[in-house]
């Protein structure tokens, strides 16, 4: 059934399996909003289909009555948007049904639907760049990349992934066991991929596209319906993808409640709680807070659950050739999207004794002003920095930005930007303290997410890396960032990345930084410290998501060849 998807994206999956297998660079989806590639018109439609959206409800044709929602653009306006408010009890039994019609289908017709809805979402990225720009606060071609063909491409990584998965197990054997004079026995095996069951995806209220499609499309690559919870402040994005998918698989002949959508008004923990923890819900995949995802690890052991939670992300500087380089860098990741992402830097360690540079010993002191300066220089002029900065997204960002104010020596402030184009936006810079290891750990090892960073004396290099790779193992990380020139150091940061389960990132000075991700590449989280259970994207992120169930029969000796 279907098979005809799957022949139709079957060049593009082949492209997608030798990416993840020879870790180069690969994309089919265009990163740049350019009419090239999307069309003439297309920037223009996304637009105006966002806009259209505005204070009407949104039109989804699902189990439920009444309407949901209270967005608000970080950039200074309410969306007005009513999504259709479901229980979740009618999308269980909803899901249940369409889950017993897709499951029939197989592999090839589950994948084929994915890929085909992939396609779909690329060409409507323009309108997600605009649901994301405004539920996030990321500068528009931000937003374009993350939550459209970056987003897209780790949906395709975690497909590619389930389809190498599926594949290798044969839909039927021929099996014969010798038995001496006596005639062998000879039986046939079957072999069938039966998915887990419901799979509930919770998003995030930063990156609702890009941490949420990989979980969405491994649950409908091995077969799974899927419920979509976005956070409440992030709804319309993951609302628009749901619409999309519905739509295909309707078009492909299966019910289209093998995909739903929960919108939730704020506050909804005690729903989610609820929900996740029903015997009905066997994947569930989340992006948030470290409470909320152990709390999904320890109460709801029904699931397999795959989580993405807080993390201290770190730096280390030893050494380096050309320290303004180093600080442009470091600069450019800590004002991106104002440091709202799970992979953006918060602690800077640097000797207390200076660095070795090109010209000389530099201090402590002239390293992390060196640092706060570029980024005084990179966020000088409103108009352009608001276009890296981005907005916002929640006050407790702002919170956070005010109560760490007092815990260090201030090496830069944080600074309130006013946005020419939305006047209403809050915008940030970010903020720069000095602290000690020696005395200062209880404030550097929790996380402050946000426009938030500690440039960080320690006794040596060696101190640095041994409080790097225990705070990832203990505390969780994402990224770890090294600059030194001495290879035996190098050596040294790249065991303090094993030790902290954490990727490494080795002298980054020109266009590619710790923050940053690329799919087919990068493993994004690694599963091997408290930050992640998982990584994005390996075979152990689809694997679990079926199960083989076999039959056998005694069936006739076959003749010779």
């Amino acid at each position: 059934m279907n098979s005809s998807l799957f022949e139709q994206h079957q060049k593009t999956l082949e492209s997608a399996l030798n990416a993840i297998k020879t870790r180069g660079y690969w994309s089919p989806f265009n990163e740049m909003p350019s009419p090239r590639a999307y069309g003439e018109t297309a920037a223009a439609d996304g637009e105006a289909a966002f806009k259209a959206q505005l204070g009407q409800p949104f039109r989804l044709d699902q189990p439920g009555s009444g309407t949901v929602g209270e967005e608000r653009s970080p950039f200074g306006f309410a969306l007005n948007i009513g999504y259709p408010n479901a229980e979740p009890d009618a999308l269980i039994a909803a899901a249940q049904k369409a889950q017993a019609q897709f499951r029939k289908a197989g592999p090839k017709a589950w994948i084929g639907v994915s890929l085909e809805i992939l396609a779909r979402l690329n060409q409507a990225s323009f309108e997600i760049a605009h649901g994301v720009m405004h539920t996030t606060g990321q500068a528009f071609m931000m937003a374009f990349q993350a939550g459209g063909p970056h987003a897209q491409d780790r949906a395709l990584e975690a497909i590619a992934y389930a389809w190498d998965a599926m594949r290798d197990i044969p839909e039927t054997a021929y099996w014969e066991k010798p038995q001496g004079k006596n005639a062998p026995l000879a039986m046939e095996k079957r072999f069938t991929i039966v998915p887990r069951g419901i799979g509930l995806v919770i998003g995030c209220c930063t990156f609702p596209t890009w941490n949420s499609y990989p979980g969405l499309f491994a649950d409908l690559a091995t077969g799974n319906a899927v419920i979509v919870k976005p956070h409440p402040a992030a709804i319309l994005p993951l609302a628009i993808t749901v619409r999309i998918a519905r739509q295909v698989l309707q078009e492909a002949g299966f019910d289209p409640n093998v995909v739903t959508l929960l919108a939730t008004a704020p506050n909804d923990g005690a729903l989610v709680q609820s929900l996740a923890t029903r015997d009905e819900i066997r994947l569930i995949d989340f992006t948030g807070s470290t409470a909320n995802g152990d709390w999904l690890e320890t109460h709801a052991p029904q699931a397999q659950v795959y989580t993405e939670k807080a993390g201290v992300n770190q730096i280390v500087i030893d050494s380096a050739d050309e320290l303004k380089a180093v600080s442009r860098n470091i600069a450019f990741s800590l004002a991106l999207y104002s440091g709202q992402m799970c992979t953006a830097p918060q602690n800077i360690y640097v000797p207390r004794d200076g660095i070795r540079t090109a010209e000389g010993t530099v201090s402590f002191d002239d390293v992390a002003q060196s640092i706060a300066d570029a980024v005084r220089k990179l966020t000088a002029d409103p108009a352009k920095a608001v276009e890296l900065t981005g907005a916002i997204q929640n006050k407790g960002v702002l919170d956070r930005i005010e109560q760490v104010a007092g815990l260090g020596t201030p090496l830069l402030e944080s600074q309130r930007l006013a946005h020419p184009a939305f006047p209403q936006a809050t915008v940030s810079t970010p903020i720069l303290l000095k602290l000690d290891a020696g005395r200062d750990e209880a404030t550097f090892t929790q996380e402050w997410f946000g426009p938030i960073a500690f440039v960080i004396a320690t006794d040596s290099t060696w101190h640095s890396l041994e409080l790097a790779a225990r705070i990832a193992r203990t505390r969780g990380a994402l990224t770890l960032s090294v600059y030194s020139t001495d290879e035996a150091v190098l050596d040294a940061a790249g065991e303090a990345a094993v030790t902290g389960g954490v990727a490494l990132s080795v002298n980054l000075t020109g266009g590619v930084f710790v923050n940053q991700s690329a799919a087919f590449s990068d493993f994004h989280a690694t599963g091997a410290n408290p930050a992640a259970n998982a990584s994005l994207a390996d075979a152990a992120f689809v694997a679990n998501r079926f199960r083989v169930v076999q039959s056998r029969r005694h069936v006739p000796q076959r003749e010779p060849a």
